[in-house]
């Protein structure tokens, strides 16, 4: 094994960037078709993070980790690699949120600062089970920090609850300026109203008899849609609950491809990178 395969630059990521990834990096199908052969588990973050632009942490939806793992995972990407984190879902289920504001503190100021400027959204999945209830959202997202060491936080809530499709919903999310995942999901309700500065994306439907888990006309139609949002339009044909928002200058896009088909996941985002990089 040489250090060769870790040597790919990333392309360089503009202003208004789109950047496609996958969730977690540890996934043994991942060794045969993804990985080269020989690669110590080790070093896959150091691989996985050079062909891609991006990972979601999944590993942290199930308990925080210490600074000094934060500071690992760090320290294995290059400088303009970003991670997103999935918030620990003790803060998100079982309890009101309004009674989990201390932890969601805990949970950002207890070694997130480590990620310095490769911390990207932090994800707040709300359960199938959670409907929406504005008054006890709206004193959760009332206290969520927005800084962090200087650092601006970006704030994204998944929600799985037919009840937020709704304006009030719509309404609370513009006004607090967080953003809501658009999931290409049939399990799942799907709104791609834009409700902050940047737009999250979770595409869920990849198919294993596909090498690139989506078909390739699938995924030119989704790069030219990630494209659509980084030029700051909120385009009308994916599924809104009110009008599309105004025009802004540029918007951040982050596209990550999770489950379904996992083992195939890592080849559409970079097959969809791809695309989006070519211009």
């Amino acid at each position: 094994m040489t250090d060769d395969l870790f040597a790919k630059p990333a392309p360089a990521v503009n202003a208004a960037s789109i950047r496609v990834g996958i969730g977690g990096w540890t996934f043994a199908p991942w060794r045969k078709n993804f990985y080269p052969g020989g690669l110590v588990q080790r070093r896959e973050l150091e691989y996985a993070s050079r062909q891609l632009r991006a990972i979601e942490i999944n590993g942290t939806f199930y308990r925080a980790q210490t600074p000094a793992v934060y500071a690992k995972w760090a320290a294995e990407t290059p400088e303009d690699f970003v991670f997103s984190l999935k918030a620990p879902k003790s803060i998100t289920e079982g309890r009101r949120l309004a009674d989990s504001t201390a932890a969601a503190k805990h949970f950002i100021t207890g070694g997130l600062a480590e990620f310095g400027a490769r911390l990207g959204p932090i994800l707040w999945q709300l359960p199938p089970s959670r409907v929406f209830d504005q008054d006890d959202l709206a004193a959760f997202l009332d206290t969520l920090p927005r800084e962090l060491d200087g650092r601006r936080l970006r704030h994204v809530l998944e929600v799985r609850h037919d009840s937020f499709l709704c304006e009030p919903y719509l309404k609370l999310a513009r006004a607090q300026g967080i953003a809501t995942v658009f999931t290409d999901s049939t399990n799942y309700p799907s709104m791609a109203d834009v409700t902050g500065a940047f737009v999250y994306a979770r595409l869920m439907r990849s198919q294993s008899d596909i090498d690139t888990g989506y078909p390739p006309t699938a995924l030119d139609g989704w790069a030219r849609q990630a494209k659509v949002w980084a030029n700051g339009s909120d385009p009308a044909d994916l599924p809104h609950i009110a009008a599309p928002a105004p025009q802004a200058e540029s918007r951040d896009v982050f596209v990550f491809f999770i489950s379904s088909a996992k083992e195939r996941n890592p080849a559409a985002a970079m097959a969809m990178q791809a695309r989006v990089d070519a211009g």
